[in-house]
C-alpha cells in the first residue's frame, strides 16, 4: 500500500480532457501541496503556447521541452503534478515519474473525452491536433497507442467518466491513504 506520508510527488497522467488540471488543483489544495501543471511549465519556459511550439518545432521539439520541464519539476518539493497527456511517451519520463512519486492515471472513454474537449475553450484554441484524423478518431487512436504506457507509468487507474472533480479527488485521497475505493 502507498502511504501519503511517504509520497514525494503525486503525478496525474491521462489523456487530455480526463480532468488532470482540475483534479490536480483541488487535490493540491486539499493536501496542502503546491500544484504544478507541466504544460504550463513548458509554455512558460518557451514563452509560447503549446500550439505555437508544435507549429514552430513540431512534436519532437515539444516533447524535448516537456522532458526538460519534468526533470526540473521532479526535483522540487512535494507537489501534485498534472502531466501533459503525452508525457508518458518517453521511457525516461516514465522512469522519472516512477522514481520521484506515485502516479494516478485518470482515464475515461473516448466519447466522454471528445465531449469534454468540445466544451473546453483552452483545448479548442491551444491544443494542436496530433493526427490528420477527425477528433474522435484521433482520440481513439491515441488512446489505443498510449494505453500500455499509461498502464506502465501508473500506480493506480481511476475512471473519471460521470464523476465530479470532487469525487475524483476524494477517490485519489482515499487511495493514497490506503483505501482501495475506486481502484481498478
Amino acid at each position: 500500500m502507498v502511504s501519503m506520508v511517504n509520497t514525494k510527488h503525486i503525478y496525474l497522467t491521462g489523456f487530455r480532457g480526463t480532468g488532470k488540471t482540475s483534479v490536480g488543483s483541488l487535490l493540491a489544495r486539499s493536501l496542502g501541496r503546491k500544484v504544478i501543471d507541466l504544460d504550463g511549465v513548458v509554455t512558460a519556459n518557451a514563452g509560447k503556447s503549446v500550439s505555437e511550439i508544435f507549429q514552430d518545432g513540431g512534436e519532437v521539439s515539444f516533447r524535448d521541452l516537456e522532458s526538460s520541464a519534468l526533470e526540473s519539476v521532479s526535483q522540487t518539493e512535494n507537489a501534485v503534478i498534472s502531466l501533459g497527456g503525452g508525457a508518458i511517451l518517453r521511457a525516461g519520463n516514465r522512469a522519472i515519474i516512477r522514481l520521484t512519486g506515485v502516479c494516478v492515471w485518470l482515464d475515461c472513454d473516448a466519447e466522454t473525452i471528445a465531449g469534454r474537449l468540445q466544451q473546453d475553450d483552452v483545448s479548442v484554441e491551444q491544443r494542436p491536433a496530433l493526427t490528420k484524423l477527425d477528433e474522435l478518431q484521433e482520440i481513439c487512436e491515441l488512446l489505443q497507442t498510449r494505453h500500455p504506457l499509461y498502464q506502465e507509468a501508473a500506480d493506480h487507474r481511476l475512471d473519471t467518466a460521470g464523476k465530479t472533480i470532487e469525487q475524483v479527488a476524494d477517490e485519489i485521497m482515499g487511495w493514497l491513504a490506503g483505501n482501495t475505493a475506486g481502484s481498478e
